[in-house]
């Protein structure tokens, strides 16, 4: 499954770590993102 996580805060980088550790998830993509969260769709 392909997954969009659009923000940049705090909450949105919680949103999208949990999402990264779900088997479901082939693709995560954050816009805009924040450093933190870069890690986590470049493979961090």
């Amino acid at each position: 499954m392909n997954i969009l996580v659009v923000g940049s805060g705090g909450r949105e980088h919680a949103i999208a770590l949990a999402v990264k550790k779900s088997p479901l998830c082939d693709t995560l993509v954050c816009a805009p993102g924040n450093p933190g969260m870069a890690n986590l769709w470049r493979g961090g």
